[in-house]
């Protein structure tokens, strides 16, 4: 039998009392034949408390120690989980990710994993041991920490097994599984039974917190099956992210996005003229910044507006790198706009139909919500809003497309 790979998010081991009950519901399962690799993130708000501590030293809050201090808040919960089992009578080990083989490159807050080496955890597998992994981070080729930025322990999990080939990944959270959008703010919004890889990479690549898009990359590359289901609530069956999916003919959107961790950069009266782009986008992509959107306006006397999309904790650096090249290029001012976000509508069924667009536009027009920008893919649709009426806009979108209603399925 293969073995099976845990990951709990920090809501999951907020205290003690929760590190206790996780290790209860661990103990069951190896009681029951099965062999365990556990993956964990920091307790509750830990890394937010680290990352508080860190700027109250410095505004600078990256590179190699930076690393170092946030890769200790999931080393505490290793321990701690490892020491409830042993009190429980299981024989359990700790590891950092570097004891446990996740190697990386030399990105110290964004690091993208290498290889993993499962020897040394098929050693403690074979001495019948419960390996605790701690998520989020790594070692880079140096020997340094490495983290693997925010929900890396999503991608951790996803990795681990598929380097140790288990069944699938198992993502234990504080919500019952994937939803047609956040209940938090449409609570008529409906569990998925399960939803294609596709369709949640988009849906988490648009804001969507459940799962970590790189986690569901490797999910997709390896053919592992995700399962994201709740720690607290064991009588729910939780949201399975595979390949083959129940179709639901009536209703081929799956999900509404939002992401509010949005800033909009516009650099003014660009030239348009071949290359000026990939020297804006060359130097952010040297500088580690991930870009989301583009859009160009049409060219009026051989000048455009350029506007891209970057995480809101990016803003600052994408200013200080866009600014200097702009100037260089001859480009006018350089804009933030902080008060956006993005809602998105992902389904792979609209690969195959029509009026989505329509649909979605009318809604958001009904109710009198401003499009700013839109974006596509073969299954997404994106509108880029106003901040104040993002929540509304779901809400809108989540009704004009019935999401709340489980359509008739064929399997």
């Amino acid at each position: 039998m293969p073995p099976v790979v845990q990951k709990y998010g920090g809501s999951s081991l907020s205290d003690t009392t929760r590190i206790k009950a996780v290790a209860k519901r661990i103990a069951a399962r190896v009681e029951a034949g099965e062999e365990l690799i556990v993956v964990v993130s920091a307790m509750g708000k830990t890394t937010d408390e680290l990352i508080g501590l860190a700027r109250e030293i410095t505004p600078v809050t990256e590179g190699r120690e930076y690393a170092m201090l946030l890769a200790t808040g999931e080393m505490v919960s290793t321990a701690l989980l490892a020491m409830a089992l042993r009190d429980l009578g299981h024989p359990a080990i700790a590891l950092t990710g570097a004891q446990a083989g996740v190697y990386t490159d030399n990105t110290y807050n964004r690091a993208r994993i290498t290889e993993i080496d499962a020897t040394r955890i098929r050693h403690e597998l074979a001495r019948d041991h419960i390996v605790i992994i701690a998520g989020f981070q790594g070692q880079s080729p140096d020997a340094d920490f490495t983290t693997l930025g925010r929900g890396g322990s999503d991608t951790s999990a996803v990795a681990l097994a598929a380097a140790l080939g288990a069944a699938q990944a198992e993502i234990y959270t504080d919500v019952d599984g994937v939803f047609t959008t956040d209940p938090r703010i449409d609570p008529r919004a409906r569990k998925l039974h399960d939803i294609a890889y596709e369709e949640m990479l988009e849906l988490a690549a648009q804001g969507a917190s459940v799962m970590h898009p790189r986690a569901i990359e490797l999910g997709l590359l390896h053919e592992i099956p995700i399962l994201v289901a709740s720690s607290f609530n064991g009588d729910v069956e939780g949201t399975l992210i595979r390949k083959e999916v129940v179709m639901e003919p009536a209703n081929r959107v799956r999900g509404v996005a939002l992401d509010s961790d949005v800033a909009a950069v516009t650099v003014r009266a660009v030239p348009d003229r071949p290359g000026i782009a990939a020297q804006i986008f060359g130097a952010l992509a040297d500088a580690g910044v991930p870009v989301d959107t583009i859009v160009q306006n049409a060219s009026v006397e051989k000048l455009t507006d350029m506007t891209f999309t970057v995480a809101h904790d990016d803003w600052r650096k994408a200013l200080a790198i866009t600014e200097p090249v702009a100037a260089k290029l001859g480009s006018g001012q350089v804009i933030i706009d902080h008060d956006l976000a993005k809602v998105s509508i992902v389904g792979t069924g609209m690969q195959s139909g029509v009026g989505y667009a329509a649909t979605m536009f009318r809604a958001l027009a009904t109710a009198s919500i401003n499009i700013q920008e839109i974006t596509t893919s073969e299954i997404r649709i994106t509108a880029l809003v106003s901040a104040k009426e993002a929540e509304n806009a779901v809400r809108v979108l989540h009704e004009a497309f019935q999401l709340d209603e489980p359509a008739e399925v064929q399997t």
